[in-house]
């Protein structure tokens, strides 16, 4: 699919069976969604620019590579985006932070928004958002219309899953938009949860069912 990619790497693969399985524990969860959030950031960040300093070596100057221009700013969707924040820090520390408080409507499925945080000059910077669960595509709409309503115009979309509805949902609001996903899955069911997917994240994160 255009503008899609699908990070294929063995040991994302690997975690992500993991999470699919029922009996893995809540802090298991936690820990394999940190960990598939580091690993998919180095593929959504592969091909950042950069720029050439001089530093001084034990031995020698040289010119050496480093990120050029802004800070990024991680933008995860509440609650169960955060999943992905603690990983995605130790690899860029220096990141700034949006939240985006999102909840979808159990009637409606549309998503309703209750917060919204980020950074004065969030549109000066690259803004990766990141939701484990594309499934109706809603949501990620919905936080990607915001960020744009404040002047970001460098944004990518990160999930664990992808169902085919959500990426044709969220490809026709934000053709512009690339797409990092560990896995598209075969469809949604009449209550708008991924199949085979692995249950509600959010849940399943923090025990909540």
């Amino acid at each position: 699919m255009q503008g899609v990619t699908v990070v294929d790497h063995p040991l994302i693969q690997h975690k992500l069976t993991l999470l699919r399985d029922r009996r893995t524990s809540t802090k298991n969860f936690r820990e394999l969604l940190n960990e598939i959030g580091m690993l998919i950031c180095y593929e959504v960040t592969r091909d950042l620019p950069i720029t050439q300093i001089e530093i001084e070596t034990p031995l020698t100057t040289m010119k050496a590579p480093v990120i050029e221009g802004k800070k990024l700013v991680f933008a995860p969707i509440l609650r169960a985006g955060t999943a992905f924040l603690d990983g995605m820090l130790n690899l860029v520390p220096s990141a700034r932070v949006a939240h985006i408080g999102l909840y979808r409507d159990p009637d409606t499925l549309e998503s309703v928004e209750y917060y919204f945080k980020a950074p004065e000059d969030v549109a000066q910077r690259l803004v990766i958002v990141m939701d484990p669960m594309l499934a109706t595509g809603n949501s990620a709409v919905a936080a990607v219309d915001r960020l744009k309503a404040r002047g970001v115009t460098k944004l990518r979309l990160m999930c664990l899953l992808a169902a085919p509805e959500g990426i044709a949902h969220f490809r026709q609001a934000h053709p512009d938009v690339p797409l990092w996903t560990a896995a598209i899955d075969s469809h949604l069911n009449e209550h708008g949860y991924i199949v085979p997917g692995l249950g509600d994240a959010g849940d399943r994160m923090f025990g909540t069912k």
